[in-house]
């Protein structure tokens, strides 16, 4: 086993490598850019070294800083986590070069699998199968529409040397295919400098399902059965789980073996996942599934598969990357009940899936589950790297234990002042077709609405009451018309709940987990932070109970314009101000008609989420 090893990479998978390097001995370093010179996995490493400013080509794509630190650091491995370097082959040739071990896949097999056309060819030669569709060299709008005439509409366009849901379009008739291609070409030369594309079937009700291969430099290679990845948006994992739902001994057998044989096919060492798509219109089968890449790295969703068969795959990679043969043959390894993991994003999917940045002043993670988290309490999220806060994993004897263990984990999930897709993630986990396994990769376009909160419901509404009158002490509080908690019977109060205005009831037999905090006392339930408090002086007469016209914004950032001004007239749907933030615009625009009340900023001033930015007071009728 290697003495040292150098992690080019940051927050949560650096922390777990960190932790699997120390179990085994191993001395730890880390680089980190000066945005997260004060993150856990920092002070973690044995030592750190900076390399540059917060944006990721000034750092953790900096091949030259990267191969600095490990020379000045005598680093005798680099290990690449996954995303930045992990599948660049000519950064795992250099290191090589360096005479440093590679913990990762050869940088021939990283070229063989880093392009789609040609990683198809190579898997129909091995005798995997392959989605039907063009792969052809011929990339003449004729030629390829012809192809996609050929294959049967719809069809997917997709980006040669695409990935990350990029350089994608689904085509359902032939008279968009043009436009469709044109897009996705501009797309691809944006993104990856490469403009080329393939065509494929589109599945309509695809299942995502992917097998996690290892092997060594022996010769030896294996699986560790299969992964379910179908819970996506906009192309992106939002839940994974393992085994995959509804797939039988027979089927399990014949991808496994065929993902075998696709890492064989280029020679494989490390860790690997090799992904297919599944036609699930009619259950799962094996005429049904092909092959549709390869990732030659460990993936973000690899606790999963960790968890069902009680082995540590980077521990694997460690001692496959010191020339050691597998831990395990494929014999030995046993798959033990089921497995969820659930990615907890920094987004307020209420507000559209909105990026939400800053200062983690409250932060309460599950204890009663795996957790891996890049951050702690008082860390800051933010704008130039993924906003993942952490992944909440689950393990039981079967899919219904598991399943029940991750819903009351991620409804316990506390997070505050930057929002956060835990409700999201709650109500997934209850959610009967999810629990029903009735899933592909369009099911949160279908439940989306259905599962993200907007609005509080009457039991939110009471909570926050509850809390407000219990925060008085029993003391009179004119604000909430009177009550006290010693009082007789229930008592309607007018409150603010993320801005909004409500009337609710203070109930001595309710709960209400709320946190007072230096700005705001939050109520936190099933996963969502609800801001609560008084209503701003005077509104409840401005609003004559007929509405809400107090304008907060969604989120922080940037008043680039104010369109009115006080006493303005405007009708509902009005631009009143636009705010930017991670170089996203939005508009706030009156909830309907009335007058504009008072103003409380302008243009190139600094606003903070649910900031009250301005009022608009609506007509009588």
């Amino acid at each position: 086993m290697m003495e040292s090893l150098l992690i080019a990479n940051r927050g949560e998978i650096a922390r777990r490598i960190i932790r699997t390097a120390k179990a085994a001995g191993i001395r730890t370093i880390t680089v980190y850019s000066e945005a997260d010179a004060g993150l856990p996995f920092v002070r973690e490493a044995d030592e750190a070294v900076a390399i540059g400013p917060p944006p990721a080509r000034e750092s953790y794509l900096s091949e030259a800083r990267i191969l600095e630190a490990a020379r000045k650091t005598g680093a005798a491995a680099i290990h690449p986590g996954y995303g930045f370097l992990s599948e660049n082959a000519e950064f795992a040739e250099a290191v090589e070069k360096a005479g440093i071990l590679w913990v990762g896949a050869p940088p021939a097999a990283i070229r063989a699998m880093g392009l789609k056309d040609a990683a198809k060819e190579l898997m129909q030669a091995a005798g995997v199968p392959v989605t039907p569709g063009y792969l052809g060299p011929d990339q003449s709008e004729a030629r390829l529409a012809a192809e996609a005439d050929a294959i049967g509409y719809p069809v997917l366009i997709k980006a040669v040397a695409g990935g990350g849901g990029k350089g994608m379009r689904r085509v359902d008739r032939r008279e968009d295919f043009s436009e469709l291609l044109a897009s996705c070409r501009r797309e691809a030369a944006a993104s990856f400098g490469d403009d080329r594309v393939l065509i494929e079937r589109y599945i309509v009700n695809p299942r995502h399902i992917e097998v996690q291969v290892f092997a060594d430099q022996h010769g030896n290679c294996v699986h560790l059965f299969e992964r379910d990845c179908s819970l996506q948006r906009r192309h992106q994992k939002v839940m994974e789980e393992a085994p995959a739902p509804g797939l039988d001994a027979v089927t399990r057998a014949a991808i496994c073996d065929a993902a075998v044989r696709a890492a064989k096919a280029v020679n494989y060492v490390g860790a690997g996942t090799i992904e297919f798509i599944a036609d699930a219109s009619q259950g799962l089968h094996p005429d049904r599934i092909w092959f549709m890449e390869m990732n030659t790295r460990l993936q973000v969703e690899h606790p999963v598969t960790e968890a069902i068969t009680g082995e540590d795959l980077v521990l694997w990679q460690l001692e496959v990357a010191s020339g050691e043969p597998l831990p395990k043959s494929q014999d030995e390894i046993v798959m033990s009940g089921w497995a969820f993991e659930a990615r907890l994003y920094a987004e307020n999917p209420g507000a559209g899936y909105l990026p939400s940045i800053g200062r983690l002043e409250h932060l309460k993670l599950p204890r009663t589950v795996r957790v891996d988290s890049g951050v702690v309490e008082g860390d800051e999220i933010t704008a130039f790297y993924d906003p993942m806060i952490a992944k909440i994993i689950a393990h039981g004897p079967n899919r219904e234990t598991a399943l029940s263990k991750l819903a009351v984990a991620c409804a316990e999930i506390e997070v505050w002042p930057v929002r956060s897709n835990a409700g999201l993630l709650a109500r997934i986990a209850i959610e009967p077709d999810f629990r029903a396994a009735r899933i592909d990769t369009g099911f949160l376009d279908r439940h989306g609405e259905s599962l993200v909160t907007r609005e509080p419901d009457e039991s939110v509404i009471d909570r926050a009451a509850t809390a407000l009158s219990k925060a008085a002490h029993g003391d009179p509080w004119s604000a909430l018309t009177g009550f006290r908690i010693a009082g007789p019977g229930d008592s309607r109060v007018r409150l603010r709940i993320d801005g909004h205005l409500h009337w609710g009831r203070a109930r001595a037999d309710l709960e209400a987990n709320a946190v007072e905090m230096d700005e705001a006392t939050v109520l936190f339930d099933a996963g969502n932070a609800w801001p609560i408090g008084l209503p701003h002086a005077g509104e409840i007469e401005a609003n004559h109970g007929a509405g809400d016209g107090a304008i907060l914004s969604p989120m922080p950032g940037l008043v680039i314009s104010v369109d009115v001004a006080e006493g303005d007239r405007v009708t509902k749907g009005d631009r009143l101000l636009t705010v930017e933030a991670m170089k996203m615009e939005h508009a706030l625009r009156a909830p309907f008609d009335g007058i504009v009340g008072k103003l409380q900023v302008s243009s190139s001033v600094r606003v903070s989420e649910n900031q009250l930015v301005v009022t608009v007071i609506k007509e009588q009728e």
